[in-house]
């Protein structure tokens, strides 16, 4: 049973943290690269705030954005605000989200996500949550995937596998910190491949955030993820 009330605060605690530490740079940092192809800082920004108004819209029954061109041209405009811009706008989407999240709503209900994906709106705040920690660490700026809460990782993990669970181009893998294990891949009787490395590595792996260089894997070669 997903607990949305205990993941709009872990949501809130994420942000809080993200805010803390993007307070810290200048407007000349929030210029510059970040992890991701193409984007600066400050389209991290922007787009952490545009989709919280994006999950805001979701929850309350409207399309999640306008068009993707729409929400492209959204983050290309908010990209080169100035850091107290940014700080302000980041704040004022996460609290909108926020004050929707606490409103009475059935939770259990099926909500539509960007290009028709479907959810239980309950998971809708798990998925704000993985939008502020693995964007956080994409901004480079001292916060890593070790340093990502044990819950969030894990709960990722089991999400992203369970994402590419039934994929045709990826073998039968099993996915193992030592641990725990997961199962992701096309359907089979037995496993071809095994992936073990710690919960960092296997998310980061997972999530399109590392090569997947400091694993280990056993049967064949290291699958090849389809983009998420």
């Amino acid at each position: 049973m997903i607990d949305h009330a205990h993941d709009l605060a872990s949501v809130r605690d994420a942000t809080d943290r993200l805010l803390t530490a993007v307070g810290k740079l200048d407007n000349a940092s929030v210029t510059e690269s970040s992890r991701l192809p193409g984007w600066s800082r400050g389209h991290v920004l922007a787009h952490l705030a545009r989709n919280a108004d994006a999950l805001v819209n979701v929850l309350e029954g409207r399309p999640m954005y306008v068009s993707g061109e729409a929400r492209d041209a959204d983050i290309e405009r908010g990209a080169p605000s100035p850091l107290d811009a940014q700080l302000a706008d980041m704040r004022e989407s996460a609290a909108r989200f926020q004050d929707v999240g606490a409103a009475p709503a059935d939770w259990t209900r099926t909500v539509e996500l960007r290009n028709g994906i479907t959810d239980s709106a309950s998971r809708v705040p798990f998925r704000r949550w993985a939008e502020v920690e693995l964007h956080h660490v994409d901004l480079g700026i001292g916060y890593e995937l070790e340093d990502l809460p044990a819950e969030f990782t894990e709960r990722e993990t089991d999400f992203l596998a369970a994402r590419f669970a039934g994929h045709p181009e990826v073998p039968p893998t099993r996915l193992t910190d030592g641990t725990r294990a997961w199962t992701t891949g096309r359907e089979a009787d037995a496993v071809e491949v095994t992936v073990t490395g710690s919960p960092a590595d296997l998310l980061g792996w997972l999530a399109g955030r590392r090569a997947g260089s400091a694993l280990r894997v056993e049967g064949g070669p290291l699958p090849a993820l389809p983009p998420l």
